[in-house]
């Protein structure tokens, strides 16, 4: 005789994915409990409290949708809110729907087993805690989980080191110091500036220039905020039929159709408004190399304009991939950074970091004596917050299972991992649009199926093999001959040394992907195994 699990859910991670799906399988009347490693809701938003730490989307679209007293009651203060800002508004929301009852928070889960015996996931905590359940949700977070690089000697600096990744709540005393960061991409874009201007001295250790975009961040504005709340259900739906899932200003023109003068005068109209619309000034920019080439060195151009000394300006610019293979960040007076006196560029693909020393970091050419060493060095995207837990079925390891790189079907589920679900996973579009508006969808599906199965009296759902093979072909064939594959970035697992490579993402865009889970789903969901009977995958 099969055992009764204590719960009938374990969600696992609390920031916009967990809090959300611990709402919705509330409201569905599903026994659920959560575990959040931090010691408060946020998630990434939480342990990212880095000076200059914000989101680069803007706030109206990069928040909830599904509660109309919610968006109607929250103002936002800026156009891309800060951590502290979006901090505040999860907080706000696990107070509102009565979440934090359910959380056990500074909580890590480390290990989670099924067993078919038993018909339940057994997840076991850091504090040695176990619970058992019919179903595992992994709100994980696509880029939760990072580490050091491998650099020598880490461990013989006698200085502070710190992440941007977990930076401390008490903050570090940066006044006065000698400050070193390695990292030149999103986070160290965003908290190089802050840092030189507090610091004595600044050396920044870069690998890869990143193409930086204005935010030209400002004060929210009252009338476009009133616009969005009082039509924000629309919006959404809107937002939903776009390939990012933001609404955008998208252009409708070829970017090699246009004169050189037409091309610089839009692209000077959207850099000067700021943010990430830039990129959809042209409808190929994105897809073809020439494209794309001709917007790029108008980035390049900027980065030129900004940059006092010819030969920083050419350190800075990048080269040898296509603008937006690797994530496009935005910043504030980030180039015009390293015109300050106390700030040093340090190229490590030309000068490579030896090891660190007690005083600070030897490259091949010098010692930089430093007091502060920041890593802004990433994350292990999209899988590594589930391979850093012990994930088996049957015995069967999720490692294993992903030696060779991420599957999935639909980022959703893994074949051999019953009633085992993944918020944005692998093989979702998840870090390629607004990641939102993306778990509300995954969300939304997840509590479907849930109450799909106990509408049926079925205690058991799991992605069939086939169908995991055929969603991968369609997550690869898409990604052949894309742009991504033309850079070495965390989209490809290329910054996790021994990290199998391959485009993780799903390339066909947000609203092709709601389309092929509502596909699924209306088929009785297509291509699963529900208590061992198999829903055909169509042709």
């Amino acid at each position: 005789m099969k055992s009764i699990p204590d719960h009938e859910v374990v969600v696992i991670g609390a920031g916009f994915a967990g809090l959300y799906m611990l709402h919705r399988l509330k409201t569905a009347g599903i026994d659920a409990v959560g575990f959040e490693r931090g010691a408060e809701v946020g998630g990434v938003w939480f342990w990212n409290r880095y000076p200059g730490a914000r989101c680069d989307l803007e706030s109206l679209q990069y928040s909830f949708s599904f509660d109309d007293d919610l968006r109607q009651d929250w103002t936002w203060t800026e156009r891309f809110s800060p951590q502290e800002e979006i901090q505040r508004y999860l907080s706000h929301v696990a107070d509102r729907f009565d979440l934090r009852s359910r959380i056990s928070f500074s909580t890590a889960v480390v290990e989670a087993k099924w067993s078919s015996a038993t018909n339940s996931w057994t997840v076991r905590t850091d504090s040695g805690r176990t619970v058992t359940a019919h179903h595992v949700i992994m709100a994980t977070g696509a880029l939760s989980t990072g580490g050091l690089p491998p650099i020598a000697d880490i461990d013989r600096f006698e200085g502070n080191i710190v992440r941007t990744a977990t930076w401390p709540a008490a903050g570090i005393d940066l006044a006065g110091k000698k400050v070193g960061v390695i990292g030149t991409g999103s986070s160290g874009v965003q908290v190089i500036p802050l840092v030189s201007e507090i610091a004595q001295e600044l050396v920044v250790f870069q690998r890869t220039p990143a193409f930086c975009l204005p935010a030209k961040n400002a004060t929210m504005d009252a009338g476009r905020q009133t616009y969005f709340k009082d039509n924000h259900r629309a919006l959404r739906q809107e937002a939903r039929k776009t390939r990012v899932g933001m609404l955008y200003d998208y252009g409708t023109r070829s970017a090699l159709e246009v004169t050189q003068k037409e091309l610089e005068d839009e692209l000077e109209r959207r850099w000067q408004i700021g943010g990430t619309n830039f990129m959809y000034a042209f409808n190929d920019s994105s897809i073809d190399e020439r494209a794309n080439a001709r917007v790029a060195d108008f980035v390049r151009g900027k980065i030129r304009d900004a940059v006092d000394d010819p030969h920083i300006a050419d350190m800075l610019t990048p080269r040898n991939f296509p603008l937006g293979a690797k994530r496009v960040t935005l910043g504030t007076n980030y180039y015009e950074t390293f015109n300050r006196s106390n700030v040093t560029l340090v190229d490590i693909t030309a000068d490579p970091i030896v090891r660190l020393t007690a005083r600070g970091v030897l490259t091949q050419t010098q010692q930089h004596d430093l007091d502060i060493i920041i890593f802004a060095t990433g994350f292990d995207a999209l899988s590594g917050a589930l391979l850093a837990m012990e994930v088996s079925a049957d015995g069967k390891s999720l490692r294993d299972h992903w030696a060779q790189g991420p599957r999935s079907y639909l980022g959703l589920t893994i074949a051999g991992f019953p009633n085992m679900f993944v918020i944005t996973g692998p093989g979702a579009p998840s870090v390629l649009g607004n990641m939102v508006l993306s778990i509300e969808q995954d969300v939304d599906w997840i509590a479907e199926c849930l109450l799909f199965l106990r509408e049926r009296g079925a205690s058991r759902i799991e992605a069939s093999t086939e169908a995991e093979a055929k969603w991968c072909d369609h997550v690869q064939s898409l990604a052949k001959n894309s742009l991504f594959t033309k850079a070495d970035s965390w989209y490809t697992g290329a910054n996790i040394p021994g990290k199998p490579r391959q485009v993780m993402p799903y390339l066909g865009g947000i609203a092709r992907y709601i389309e092929e889970c509502r596909e699924v789903a209306e088929g009785g969901y297509l291509g699963f195994v529900v208590d061992e009977k198999y829903i055909e995958l169509a042709e």
